[in-house]
């Protein structure tokens, strides 16, 4: 998430009421989770494992609770709770804004786009042209849809990411402020649900096609011209590179990243990142012609037990 304009180190820690460690003018510029962190951009980190990862990742504002040595050209924000202030943050520059109507009177409607009955736009929200939305369709604010779209009934775009934090009392969630950006040509099914990013984007690639009732979870990123069937469920930030063919019920883990034109069969769970112009298939995931060899060789088991015998 980017500002509307440069803010100081001190301006930043009188809004969390934190102290900081570095030069008060020090240019902050917007905040992000640490795998899409930028120069001037505050990252947060709750936990000893991931303090260096913090430090030397590529956001100049750490916000940590312990008062460690600070990198040169960074400055810190200490904090008892960063969980609790980076949700702060986020709802200080992007709060929940009310709306009382079924098209925000800020949302951008492109020349002949169709909007039928009972859907919901909300507010900053950008629609190109040519764009079809049926009944009953949900676009949640500052989601971003380019032209020759079409979404079908039920579907929600811009949802809250999947994210929290236990504490003794319960689960604690973190604010998303991201976005949902739909490129041109994309087709997506009914009942469909996209989350929103936590801090950035979560992205539908130019001519990717979505079945009904597929779930895409926070700040994934889907390339170009893909097919995704339905009942798939992909995680938070996951890469899926260009011309990926996904089949139905396929279940991802977050943080993997899909080779451009692999082949995912039907029920496979993705466990881990795979290479690109493959077919895979099975749980934990291997490439399809060697799993299936593995449980031709399973059914001779019986065979082998009654020749020991």
């Amino acid at each position: 998430m980017k500002f509307q304009k440069v803010y100081t180190l001190e301006e930043i820690a009188s809004i969390i009421d934190c102290e900081y460690v570095g030069d008060k003018n020090f240019p902050v510029t917007g905040m992000n989770e640490i795998h899409v962190v930028e120069s001037g951009d505050i990252v947060f980190v709750d936990h000893p494992k991931y303090y260096d990862k913090a430090l030397n990742s590529a956001a100049t504002i750490v916000l940590i609770n312990k008062n460690v040595a600070c990198p040169d050209g960074k400055a810190l924000l200490i904090s008892e709770d960063p969980f609790r202030d980076f949700n702060k943050l986020t709802n200080y520059f992007k709060p929940f804004q009310f709306s009382n109507v079924s098209i925000a009177t800020s949302a951008l409607i492109g020349e002949n786009t169709i909007i039928q009955p009972n859907s919901f736009i909300g507010n900053h929200v950008v629609i190109g042209k040519n764009c079809l939305i049926h009944s009953n369709v949900s676009i949640y604010d500052y989601t971003v849809i380019g032209d020759n779209v079409i979404i079908h009934a039920g579907t929600i775009l811009g949802a809250d990411a999947f994210y929290y934090k236990k504490r003794p009392e319960g689960y604690d969630q973190l604010l998303s402020g991201g976005r949902v950006v739909i490129k041109d040509n994309v087709g997506i099914g009914a009942l469909c649900t996209i989350d929103k990013g936590v801090t950035g984007d979560t992205t539908i690639g130019e001519g990717t096609k979505i079945d009904n009732q597929v779930h895409v979870g926070h700040d994934t990123v889907i390339g170009k011209k893909c097919l995704i069937a339905s009942q798939t469920g992909i995680a938070g930030c996951v890469i899926i590179e260009d011309e990926v063919t996904i089949w139905g019920q396929v279940g991802t883990t977050s943080g993997i990243t899909i080779g451009a034109k692999a082949v995912i069969l039907g029920q496979t769970g993705v466990t881990k990142s795979v290479e690109g112009g493959k077919s895979y298939f099975g749980t934990p995931i291997e490439e399809s012609r060697e799993k299936l060899k593995q449980l031709a060789n399973i059914k001779k088991i019986p065979e082998i037990l009654n020749k020991l015998k």
